[in-house]
């Protein structure tokens, strides 16, 4: 018997292209700092996080340039759209972020922004090496040869 989907989880922004740029090493789950007018918009399904990035500053880790759109209805009490929002790990992983990023050269990337089953907004952080022009043609020459594979199965298998 097919098990239903849970309501309140659902995608809420997705960065495609970070797969596209980078070699994504590991990811992990963190929470997100939000204001009111900022959740309400995310249920509404204003948001883009491809242009965004994590850094780790001054012990904390913060999402940089996401963006999140006004709410309507907040009027004066609204948000800012692109400020910097404080991202929620526990210490252990903080520290693996910082020595990835400060010794290793890695980048913090955004892949999802999601409701979790509680309803709880999370940000799925990959761990990442940036690649060169030729490691991008390379992907998208598997990712080609990958789809006439399957039309060749499809057509004649």
């Amino acid at each position: 018997m097919a098990t239903k989907s849970d309501p309140n989880s659902r995608l809420i922004a997705e960065n495609r292209r970070a797969r596209f740029d980078y070699f994504i090493e590991s990811d992990l789950e963190a929470g997100i700092m939000l204001e009111g007018s900022e959740v309400k918009s995310l249920r509404a399904g204003g948001s883009n996080i491809a242009d965004s990035y994590a850094s780790v500053e001054g012990g904390e880790l913060w999402l940089i340039n996401g963006y999140i759109a006004p709410y309507k209805q907040a009027k004066t009490f609204g948000h800012e759209e692109r400020r910097r929002r404080k991202l929620l790990v526990n210490a252990r992983e903080l520290s693996r972020l910082w020595q990835a990023t400060q010794r290793e050269g890695m980048t913090i990337v955004p892949l999802e922004m999601y409701f979790n089953e509680r309803g709880m907004v999370k940000l799925k952080l990959g761990i990442a090496k940036g690649k060169n022009k030729s490691d991008k043609r390379q992907t998208e020459a598997t990712r080609d040869w990958n789809r006439q594979k399957q039309r060749i199965l499809r057509d004649h298998g």
